[in-house]
């Protein structure tokens, strides 16, 4: 059975690239009726925070990515946090020591420096020397019993290859003579990443592990544990980075990079998962837009490609308008609460058919939710600032006489439609001789206090006789 995880440790958002990975694991899952495990590598006491590991699911759950297994919602095979687990990882900890296939090792940490510092010296790579390897186990735990720190080291193979068997990069070969024996237990009394990492997938039952590419060079030191251990290695994985436009790394500087702050910039679950999806995999026939549950059905990780990918926030914004135009309205309604009320409107205490008429309008010109609030707010109050460059170029005094005159025929308008609106603007501007811009733009100046807003006639619509006619005569009063 398939049997997949997403293993992220605590110790700050979750990152698009973590998203990612998370995303291309539930694919997986799902495509070939498997379970997805969430595990929390909270082993880095210094760094892990509980609010960290809670921001990470509740971002996956944002974004539509449920666990079958993981911290709140139990399994077989818990705990789900590496902190809990302690007790598991030095059971087998001590199977390698009396197999004689793990040692005790008292270098200090100077002794460490020195020859550190020879192999700089020497323009080498450093590798420990092995100098405790050959210590038994009796003499270690009487060092051990009489005040002696110690770490354990593995006694990885000193020569031949390690190959990983990759299903997205093929066979990668690592030679064994540039392997370290490396700890698998620290001074602390702490298991390390690599050895908890394997014993976990192995107890969990994982039949592959999927992950970013970053993780390759632990590979090899994880087939070392697995082949000590004695037990199958899982199916490997390593999907491409994710770098920024200039190929280095990506960070803070190159704009939102945590699924928190897509969110909280407006951006839509949907278009986000649509995004990430295409970001090292592609559905085929050049396409741009698909759904999660197309994506279900094509995912293949051999059709994951090895190269980087490039973040491109441009597309992201492209794919987000898009949704942001197809999402149901009355769901478009629910989500804008939040980004209304972050700006001081409570669209609640408007009727929701106009509220949702205002939505209709304005999400055709805009790309995230943050835009929509500041490209309506007009329409929820009208203590608006007038545009002094509008101010400027429309309120002449020969547009106000007009406005002045159009105003009475206004009223008049039955019904109070753009079709209607439009066609009396129309042939006003002819009767007075001007340009039909000209009332066009001070019109949309008077009720609004911008220059650029949806189409003028849907807008006065939207918002009313009554509401046009006051904020119309309000406008006069203070400029004519």
């Amino acid at each position: 059975m398939v049997r997949v995880r997403f293993a992220p440790s605590p110790t700050g958002q979750l990152h698009i690239g973590g998203a990612r990975t998370a995303l291309f694991n539930y694919l997986f899952a799902k495509k070939h009726n498997g379970k997805f495990i969430l595990r929390i590598e909270d082993t880095d006491l210094e760094r892990s925070r509980e609010e960290w590991a809670k921001g990470i699911m509740r971002s996956l759950r944002w974004l539509g990515i449920e666990w079958d297994e993981g911290p709140d919602v139990g399994g077989d095979f818990g705990p789900y946090f590496q902190s809990q687990r302690k007790e598991i990882y030095l059971e087998y900890i001590k199977k390698l020591l009396e197999e004689g296939k793990a040692y005790y090792c008292f270098c200090t940490q100077e002794e460490i420096e020195r020859e550190r510092e020879i192999a700089r010296q020497q323009k080498i790579p450093y590798k420990y020397s092995k100098k405790c390897r050959n210590i038994s186990l009796e003499e270690a735990k009487k060092r051990i019993k009489n005040g002696e720190k110690a770490v354990v080291r593995i006694k990885a193979p000193v020569e031949g290859t390690t190959v990983v068997h990759d299903i997205i990069r093929g066979d990668v070969e690592f030679s064994n003579d540039q392997l370290d024996d490396f700890i698998i237990l620290k001074s602390d009394g702490n298991p390390t990443y690599n050895f908890v990492c394997v014993i976990d997938d192995y107890l969990m039952k994982i039949s592959h592990v999927i992950r970013a590419e970053e993780h390759l060079s632990n590979t090899p030191k994880q087939l070392i544990i697995y082949e000590a251990l004695n037990i199958q290695p899982p199916q490997f994985a390593h999907v491409p980075m994710i770098l920024a436009p200039d190929r280095s790394k990506l960070s803070k500087r190159h704009g939102a990079t945590s699924v928190e702050e897509f969110f909280e910039n407006g951006y839509l679950k949907e278009a986000i998962v649509n995004y990430l999806l295409l970001l090292g995999w592609s559905p085929g026939e050049d396409r741009t837009i698909i759904s999660l549950d197309e994506a279900i059905q094509k995912f293949e990780l051999e059709n994951v490609s090895k190269n980087a990918a490039i973040y491109d926030i441009n597309k992201l914004t492209w794919i987000n308008g898009y949704y942001l135009k197809e999402i149901d309205i009355d769901d478009l309604y629910e989500r804008m609460k939040y980004f209304y009320s972050k700006n001081g409107i409570d669209i609640s205490s408007f009727d929701k058919e106009y509220v949702k008429s205002v939505l209709k309008l304005v999400r055709e010109k805009v790309k995230t939710l943050a835009e929509v609030v500041s490209a309506s707010s007009y329409f929820f109050d009208s203590n608006y600032e007038y545009e002094q460059k509008g101010v400027e170029k429309y309120f002449t005094a020969d547009n106000l006489k007009y406005l002045q005159l159009l105003l009475n025929d206004l009223k008049n308008v039955q019904p109070f439609s753009a079709e209607e609106i439009e066609k009396l603007v129309r042939s006003k501007a002819e009767e007075f001789n001007t340009k039909a811009a000209n009332l066009i733009h001070t019109i949309r100046m008077c009720i609004s206090g911008r220059t650029v807003t949806p189409g003028l006639f849907e807008m006065m619509e939207v918002l009313g006789k009554d509401e046009v006619i006051n904020r119309i005569e309000k406008t006069l009063k203070i400029f004519a």
